[in-house]
């Protein structure tokens, strides 16, 4: 496939950004970068792949986010590297489409690509309807996902109105055949949020984590992150002091140190394989503080790939510890796995009929406080909700 006719070259000198061995420790030196001089990388080794997609056409009220990408890059170019980097490329910027559907069409076969094919896009857009077509691209796979939302409001919005940023979760669950498996909020502000929203994502059994719930201990979100195959980043999750670079920022939301914490989280997960940063606006930001927040972000999200380890149950490798907690008089029985690398915990949800599609959905991340819940003879509420979305399989 010639991923090179989807995407313009980027231009090191547009971003004031020259090689030089004076500096040869920025990471914008150790880049496979797709340049007219250098042409399109070869992927045969690539792990990460960065590109941008300028596309704005479906945006609520936040024309001028299609100028991000090379905002971004000009920051990210002049981070210093790990101590060891992985193989990554910068394809450019996807050549936009006539309509926003015709962006959608490219970017699902680019996405579908590099998913299969092993790389992790990290998509810096643009608006976040530019989320639908990442979900289409594990569509295109058969590959049914879970896909979790950094975000101050659901987007959850009304299948009667225009197709917008702000709506583009109705259009993913309303999508038949179907491949979502769960959807996952991270820092909703309730005053953004309609009750019957709130309903609805209780009705569906999709997981909600208030962002005040949230900011009280970081930490209860990495079980949420490391169930994603998607993270999609709305800028707006951020507090406007933090990032004023985005027209829909707050006085409340995550801190920079927190977002940052966020995104590591998502490198070191081994089952997620997109993420993507959105609604950042150049028009709207200071001194480019946001785009020097968000260049860390994926500093972050790499930091935490680097030391990314396969260690989810596997009955082969025999690489946990296993323990049965009976509850309520034998009524229940909860099986909870903690890995022998790294100490994290996971539970089994169990199903009479198990169809391999949801195999990977099973086996549910948790925390070392599901477990001392279920110790505590209290059924584990992430647990309960999987057992109801299964149920009906």
């Amino acid at each position: 496939m010639n991923l090179s006719l989807y995407f313009n070259p980027v231009i090191p000198e547009e971003l004031d950004f020259f090689t030089s061995n004076e500096q040869n420790n920025l990471i914008g030196n150790h880049l496979l970068i797709h340049t007219d001089e250098q042409h399109f990388p070869s992927l045969d080794t690539v792990k990460l792949a960065i590109l941008g997609v300028p596309e704005e056409k479906n945006a609520y009220n936040n024309m001028g986010c299609s100028e991000a990408p090379d905002k971004v890059r000009k920051q990210f170019y002049q981070l210093f590297k790990h101590q060891e980097i992985p193989p990554i490329a910068d394809l450019g910027n996807l050549k936009i489409g006539k309509t926003a559907n015709d962006t959608y069409i490219a970017l699902q076969t680019i996405l579908s690509y590099l998913i299969e094919n092993s790389i992790i896009p990290i998509i810096i857009g643009g608006s976040q309807d530019i989320t639908f077509a990442n979900y289409t691209a594990y569509e295109q796979l058969k590959q049914v996902i879970n896909i979790v939302a950094i975000d101050s409001r659901f987007d959850i919005g009304n299948e009667e109105l225009p197709f917008k940023s702000n709506s583009y979760l109705h259009k993913i669950i309303l999508r038949q055949p179907n491949f979502l498996f769960n959807y996952s909020n991270i820092g909703y502000q309730t005053y953004y949020v309609d009750n019957d929203e709130i309903a609805l994502m209780d009705k569906l059994y999709f997981d909600a984590c208030r962002l005040g719930e949230a900011q009280e201990d970081l930490i209860n979100c990495e079980p949420l992150i490391r169930n994603a195959d998607i993270l999609t980043l709305d800028m707006s999750a951020i507090r406007f002091s933090d990032s004023p670079g985005c027209k829909h920022a707050s006085p409340n939301g995550f801190n920079g140190k927190e977002i940052c914490q966020l995104s590591r989280y998502a490198g070191v997960n081994h089952k997620l394989s997109s993420f993507g940063i959105y609604e950042y606006n150049p028009s709207f930001d200071i001194a480019d503080q946001s785009a020097k927040l968000i260049a860390q972000i994926i500093w972050y999200f790499i930091d935490g790939f680097i030391i990314r380890q396969k260690d989810a149950p596997d009955i082969i490798k025999n690489n946990f510890f296993k323990y049965f907690v009976s509850l309520h008089d034998n009524a229940y029985e909860i099986i909870f796995y903690k890995s022998k690398i790294s100490g994290l915990w996971w539970m089994e949800v169990p199903c009479e009929n198990k169809k391999p599609a949801y195999s990977r959905h099973y086996i549910v991340p948790c925390s070392l406080k599901d477990y001392e819940t279920a110790c505590r003879n209290e059924i584990p509420e992430r647990w309960f909700q999987t057992l109801k979305k299964i149920k009906p399989i």
